[in-house]
């Protein structure tokens, strides 16, 4: 009797998820072997020729280079807070006595009982707090590049523009994946309201993000040395 009551809830859920994830690891698989196919490492190769640039010519654009990672800085800072605080309300509700916690019984598919509803907020809560986590990181280590991107070049100087560069990544990818942790929080939100919505959510987001991550008309299939030095780019 359980089982019919939550099976929806253990099929379309997980289908919802793996589907997400499959998109992402295939991102990812394109971003490496052909980057310039995309949207992330056609950025990613501008990023590093872009410090290189700043720190070649540091005295002219060191200005310009503070107020970009600001505005990168800010944006990164939206996105935690936003994360921080939608945690905060589902805690809330969480720890509340009120019916709001209670889903619509009559109008809603899968299961309803206790253990099922504080599945949902605990796992949406914790997809959350783990974007948080993500953006607020990225946030120390571009705050580091602030830093170091206007340090003296010199031939004995330890900070060079490739080590720049890689924390630079590193504060961006990490937050690309605290957005897309954001962005498959999303679907989950509707698990509240069923788990039929999940799927149909996972399923719409995939073809809307395939549009916004991938290069189209330039046919970039080649692969690219990211560790540029200087102005010198690497093209296979």
């Amino acid at each position: 009797m359980e089982w019919r009551k939550c099976y929806l809830d253990v099929i379309l859920v997980p289908l919802g998820l793996l589907i997400t994830i499959s998109y992402n690891v295939y991102l990812w698989h394109k971003v490496q072997t052909q980057p310039l196919s995309t949207i992330i490492g056609t950025n990613s190769i501008g990023r590093r020729l872009w410090v290189s640039s700043i720190m070649m010519d540091n005295d002219k654009k060191n200005i310009l280079a503070v107020q970009t990672l600001r505005n990168s800085i800010m944006g990164s800072t939206l996105m935690a807070t936003t994360s921080i605080l939608l945690s905060a309300g589902l805690a809330a509700v969480i720890s509340s006595t009120y019916s709001v916690k209670k889903p619509l019984n009559d109008a809603v598919y899968g299961a309803h009982g206790d253990f099922m509803v504080a599945l949902k907020y605990v796992t949406i809560l914790c997809m959350f707090i783990f974007a948080f986590f993500c953006h607020s990181v990225s946030i120390m280590f571009v705050n580091q590049v602030n830093f170091l991107i206007n340090s003296p070049m010199d031939s004995m100087s330890i900070v060079t523009p490739e080590y720049v560069s890689e924390l630079l990544e590193k504060g961006f990818l990490l937050n690309t994946v605290g957005n897309r942790a954001f962005y498959a929080t999303m679907p989950m939100l509707l698990w509240i309201f069923g788990p039929v919505l999940v799927f149909l959510g996972s399923v719409t987001m995939v073809p809307v993000l395939y549009n916004l991550d991938f290069v189209f008309g330039n046919g970039g299939k080649g692969k690219v040395d990211l560790n540029c030095k200087g102005n010198d780019r690497a093209y296979a």
